[in-house]
């Protein structure tokens, strides 16, 4: 079990009546797999608050209007994750007629990730590769050999083809990319939003981080295609077909934005059960298995 403590200030202007709309997406998803110890969610204007769980992904969002002049958000959250680990060849892709219907959508193009644009090129780099948890590894490290990561390379527009152009990104980029490959080998893959736990300080300040989880042997498996953080650290907070779905802040209107000031610290306590992250090569997951895969795939 790994504990995780984690704290993120988001800070804005709100310009001109009537000010603005926002739909943030910063709260941990509550799983079987990833227990919210505790909480604290603070919002310095006091405007009515909507929140919402998914069902099918269990992301969790806020909505709020807010009024011109500043804005900040407060989130605190101690959290527990008990990960699933499984030697990765006995991690095996799972047909198509046996993915449970909440996965369907995993196979298809999305706005950032054109799976249909890359089938042809998918299936020549890895169609004649053992089916599997290696492929999707294959698939990875292809990923981190065509593209570098550098900050500032790209904008909210950037697609997975965009960055196969330009051999450059930062972590949703290089998620984008993966997913786009695996969706084009007819694998589940999708985009999850977490911290990058285990950065490296010269990347810069802590900030949120883009991943991706991958459907195999009836449950999502963890990739991490940039490389910059540590897996078994990873918190999920949002997952969706892409960045469109995930993103911590959504805003309708006029805004000034600081940049996010996120702190993450794992607590290690053997003792207790907790175990500091670390990079291992066994395949990981934070998802139970589905229960619609166990039944229908006797």
């Amino acid at each position: 079990m790994v504990r995780i403590h984690l704290a993120i200030d988001l800070q804005y202007q709100v310009h001109t009546p009537p000010g603005a709309d926002f739909i943030f997406n910063l709260q941990c998803a509550q799983t079987r797999q990833q227990h919210v110890v505790w909480e604290e969610l603070l919002v310095s204007q006091p405007v009515p608050q909507t929140s919402h769980t998914d069902p099918a992904t269990l992301t969790r969002t806020l909505r709020l209007s807010a009024v011109p002049g500043p804005l900040l958000v407060r989130y605190r959250a101690t959290l527990d994750i008990t990960h699933h680990s499984e030697a990765p060849a006995l991690v095996m892709e799972t047909p198509v007629a046996q993915l449970p219907p909440e996965a369907l959508m995993y196979l298809y193009p999305s706005r950032y990730c054109q799976s249909d644009c890359l089938t042809a090129q998918a299936m020549a780099l890895f169609g004649t590769l053992p089916q599997g948890h290696a492929r999707v590894i294959a698939v990875r490290d292809w990923v981190r050999s065509q593209v570098r990561f550098q900050s500032n390379s790209s904008n909210s527009m950037t697609s997975a083809l965009d960055t196969l152009h330009n051999h450059a990104g930062v972590c949703r980029d290089f998620a984008h990319l993966m997913i786009a490959m695996c969706r084009a080998l007819n694998i589940p893959a999708r985009f999850t939003t977490g911290i990058d736990f285990g950065a490296d300080p010269a990347l810069g300040p802590t900030d949120f981080h883009a991943y991706v989880e991958v459907y195999l042997s009836h449950r999502w498996y963890l990739f991490d295609p940039s490389g910059t953080a540590i897996p078994m650290g990873f918190v999920r907070i949002g997952s969706g077909r892409d960045a469109a779905d995930a993103s911590f802040a959504t805003i309708f209107g006029q805004v000034t934005a600081q940049a996010p000031r996120i702190d993450i610290s794992a607590q290690s306590d053997p003792a207790a059960g907790w175990l500091y992250p670390v990079h291992r090569d066994d395949a990981l997951s934070t998802d139970a298995a589905s229960p619609w895969n166990l039944v229908n795939a006797r």
